[in-house]
């Protein structure tokens, strides 16, 4: 009478183990890594009978190589390490799981944890290098703005002294045609005495805008003869200021 001693399953089954270790630059971290696994039919007799626990036969060859390889590698070089980390865990538990009848399908390092402080840390350094790099363009910004406004305030006194030059340009040309004008109209003046009435139309007009103005109440109008024509109107002036 046959007896059944056990019962094994040959589909595609998976270890999840986690392993605590320090890197090169003694960072404490917690790897996890799923091994997928199978039985070989041919070799079901050695997997049932060869190993007592194949899970911890398969546990302790995961951490006899991660705590191998991790120790070699600095934290930032062990997230980017993972497939060969991977491969190397695979590469042993097939050397040895072969020959007790298991075949590892896969295996996969899905979690890389480190100390929580570790993470606050790095989390920190790469909000300052963010913040540093914002400034940076931030300032480079500014400077862009203020070389522009430079540029700009440049060509705006350039072309305002362009049209300055063109207008005093045209009120001398205006003044010479007025000068031969006249001149020829008004025979025995002088240039002098063309002068003299152009300025005296000039200096009419001014006070003509200025008394029209809509901020102006009094305008003096310089007549002084005498000292104390002088002294009155700096009283009347003095006077009138008080009163706007």
């Amino acid at each position: 009478m046959d007896q059944v001693a056990g019962r094994l399953s040959f589909r595609v089954q998976q270890l999840d183990v986690r392993v605590e270790t320090k890197t090169l630059d003694n960072v404490f971290l917690t790897a996890v890594v799923s091994v997928q696994y199978q039985i070989l039919r041919e070799k079901v007799y050695d997997a049932f009978y060869a190993l007592t626990n194949p899970h911890q036969q398969i546990t302790a060859h995961v951490y006899d190589v991660l705590r191998a390889q991790l120790p070699t590698l600095e934290l930032d070089a062990v997230f980017e390490a993972k497939e060969e980390l991977a491969l190397a865990v695979k590469n042993a538990l097939s050397k040895t799981m072969t020959g007790y009848g298991y075949q590892i399908m896969q295996t996969l390092i899905t979690d890389l944890d480190p100390d929580q402080r570790v993470k606050n840390a790095m989390n920190e350094i790469n909000s300052s290098k963010r913040l540093k790099f914002a400034i940076a363009e931030r300032a480079e910004g500014d400077k862009i703005l203020l070389v522009k406004s430079a540029e700009a305030e440049a060509e705006a006194k350039y072309l305002s002294g362009v049209g300055v030059a063109k207008q005093r340009r045209a009120i001398v040309d205006g003044l010479k045609n007025s000068i031969m004008d006249f001149s020829s109209e008004v025979k025995g003046s002088s240039k002098k005495e063309i002068m003299d009435l152009l300025l005296l139309n000039q200096y009419f007009d001014m006070v003509r805008d200025v008394g029209s103005a809509s901020h102006c109440k009094t305008t003096f109008v310089p007549s002084t003869q005498t000292m104390s024509d002088s002294l009155r109107n700096s009283m009347i002036q003095a006077e009138s200021a008080k009163l706007e």
